[in-house]
């Protein structure tokens, strides 16, 4: 093993493997195909026999375990951090953390499970052994093994906190204002 990672292991020229490398462990015989981005964070392990299509993200700095024998397909987004928009908080790594309100989770994959292309995962998510996972999912809760997943349908789900946004940001120029 070099660098944390099986000898065997394919990573194609124009994957993007950074922030966390030390954090970042990856089984024998698994690929990570080109324009794959991916942020270890706390901690990334990629069991073996994975593959990571292209176009796939890993970002959000929490925790993320891929099991043997599992597959992201093209353009997945796993998601492992993200900011909380339901108070009066700023968002977005250019502001510093006392403006924010950054919820880390972990996001964990079984062995043989295979995520459709263009899904999305969200933080605090385990998908189950054998689990399949349709094109352009949106899972935000655990889903059960060996069982079939398909479809996305978006609902309101609650209001931003406009006023209380809108008062931070003030406070935050002012006290950065000569730092800008």
């Amino acid at each position: 093993m070099k660098n944390n990672f099986a000898d065997d292991v394919k990573i194609f020229e124009f994957a993007k493997l950074i922030y966390g490398k030390n954090n970042l462990f990856i089984g024998s015989q698994s690929q990570i195909d080109d324009f794959v981005f991916l942020n270890a964070g706390e901690l990334c392990k990629i069991g073996r026999f994975v593959h990571i299509s292209s176009f796939c993200s890993i970002i959000g700095g929490g925790n993320f375990i891929m099991e043997d024998f599992s597959g992201l397909s093209a353009g997945c987004r796993i998601i492992t951090g993200s900011d909380d928009f339901k108070g009066p908080f700023l968002s977005n790594p250019t502001v510093p953390d006392s403006y924010k309100n950054v919820r880390m989770g972990s996001v964990i994959i079984r062995k043989h499970a295979i995520i459709g292309t263009n899904t999305i995962i969200l933080p605090d998510v385990e998908i189950g052994e054998g689990t399949t996972v349709g094109a352009n999912c949106l899972v935000n809760k655990d889903l059960e093994p060996w069982t079939i997943y398909a479809g996305s349908k978006p609902r309101k789900v609650g209001e931003r906190d406009k006023d209380g946004v809108l008062d931070l940001e003030r406070k935050f120029l002012k006290e950065y204002e000569g730092k800008l």
